[in-house]
């Protein structure tokens, strides 16, 4: 008895093999609860680094800043320092930003010598004029209590898992939610979008350009959506992690000193 299968259902037989092969990758990527994918992001996040960045606004005025950034991020805490570069009039300008659990202080310098206090309420404020706030640099949705996966979605050819992070209780926010589009291969957040209270758009962050560290992907460019309707472009030209800083350079003293990065940076 011949027991070869006809060929409509040899037709049959091939789409049914095509579509659980398709399924494969997307229930691979489900198969990782929530709570283990923010978890890797957020030790993604954490370490010592240090970052030279040009940063263009696409406002009315296009500025274009020259920067360098300096952070240390733990699980529980975090220290940023933002100084301009260039241009020359505005060299020295600069920013610190610090993060214990869920609570932001921060600090305006501007040369000579004025020195201001970022207030809780302005954390929404923009860095520098560009479509980032402070709250966005110094807070991390990923240590966020409540985690899910909504979906999964294509960008650039990359099937990525959506992780939704929403702030539990006794964590301040002025988002009421924010979405990740992350490769699940690299752990790459690929586009994230934050949204407010009435559950409407407020920023949306694209990852145009992914970096190679050892065996590491990190974002290096950034494109940023702001509810001004305008676009800020991030180039992180040069990124060093695992660097050495001493406690001084994250004080209002480190602050208004504009150090030189050590050779090994250049």
């Amino acid at each position: 008895m011949n027991s070869e299968p006809t060929a409509p259902r040899k037709f049959v037989n091939l789409c049914f093999t095509a579509i659980c092969f398709l399924a494969i990758p997307i229930l691979a990527f489900a198969a990782e609860p929530a709570s283990d994918l923010a978890a890797r992001l957020n030790a993604k996040e954490q370490g010592s680094t240090f970052v030279r960045a040009r940063m263009e606004t696409g406002d009315a005025e296009k500025q274009s800043l020259q920067l360098q950034i300096k952070s240390r991020v733990s699980s529980t805490s975090a220290d940023i320092v933002y100084h301009v570069l260039f241009p020359k009039e505005r060299k020295g300008e600069g920013i610190l930003l610090h993060r214990s659990g869920g609570r932001f202080s921060g600090t305006l310098f501007t040369p000579p010598n004025t020195v201001r206090t970022i207030a809780s309420a302005k954390f929404s404020a923009p860095l520098f004029g560009s479509d980032l706030s402070y709250e966005d640099i110094i807070d991390n949705p990923f240590a966020w209590d409540r985690q899910a996966i909504v979906g999964t979605e294509v960008i650039n050819g990359t099937t990525c898992q959506i992780l939704e992070s929403k702030p539990g209780k006794g964590r301040s926010s002025s988002y009421s939610s924010v979405r990740t589009w992350v490769d699940p291969r690299r752990y790459v957040p690929l586009r994230i979008e934050k949204y407010d209270a009435s559950g409407k758009l407020v920023r949306r962050i694209n990852t145009t350009r992914i970096l190679l560290d050892g065996g590491d992907s990190i974002p290096a460019n950034l494109s940023v959506e702001g509810p001004r309707g305008t676009t800020t472009e991030i180039d992180g030209s040069r990124i060093k992690r695992g660097v050495t800083y001493e406690d001084i350079e994250f004080t209002v003293d480190g602050l208004k000193q504009l150090s030189v990065p050590p050779a090994s940076l250049e």
